[in-house]
């Protein structure tokens, strides 16, 4: 027999307040009225996981607007690198829990278009990263922390590496505040044990 989960428990007790208009006035006037201890305390740490903080504003203050960027881009370290523009739009979802970026340009000559959400997750304590894109069928995450003397962020993670199927290639992601108007993303790959620069997008705020 499946046990239900504690979310399928809360999300239980949550429709049967919703639906039943005596219990749903009690719990407006408290909210554990009806509950059980354990639910509770289920319910206050829900709402704690739930509730936006300090580190959500901080994305946002970092992160909403509109913005210019200027992409360099390293695929031979012994190469030029490849440079363009592109234009993102950056605003604060699902009452300010996840900052969604989306971001056009070129890559390589080509249109290019993605989508990023950025979080922070009160349980595991860890920001969040989430990107899609146009050129390419995966979606990749990654967790990091935010490091406030050098007012950075960094992410790291493993991507299927597209050039060895069944691998999965190490990541780096930093994002670095520079001021209230600029911020700027590196990207590092780890490839035979060794760590390369791939990527750098130097983000102004549009006018």
């Amino acid at each position: 027999m499946e046990i239900p989960s504690s979310r399928t428990i809360l999300l239980a007790c949550t429709l049967a307040f919703a639906t039943c208009p005596a219990l749903a006035q009690a719990q407006a006037a408290d909210p554990g009225a009806g509950m059980s201890p354990e639910q509770q305390a289920m319910m206050a740490a829900w709402e704690k996981a739930s509730k936006p903080g300090a580190e959500h504003a901080r994305l946002a203050e970092h992160f909403v607007g509109d913005w210019n960027a200027r992409q360099t881009i390293w695929m031979d370290p012994d190469a030029p690198p490849m440079t363009a523009t592109g234009k993102a739009t950056t605003t604060a979802e699902f009452g300010g829990r996840q900052m969604r970026m989306a971001y056009s340009g070129e890559m390589m000559g080509a249109p290019f278009e993605g989508v990023s959400h950025t979080g922070y997750d009160n349980v595991s304590g860890h920001y969040t990263g989430v990107w899609m894109d146009n050129m390419s069928t995966g979606t990749y995450t990654m967790t990091g922390r935010y490091d406030d003397a050098s007012r950075t962020y960094t992410f790291n993670g493993q991507w299927p590496d597209p050039m060895d199927a069944g691998s999965m290639l190490p990541v780096r992601e930093t994002l670095r505040i520079v001021d209230a108007d600029h911020h700027v993303m590196d990207m590092y790959e780890t490839h035979d044990g060794q760590e390369r620069h791939t990527m750098r997008i130097e983000f102004s705020r549009a006018e």
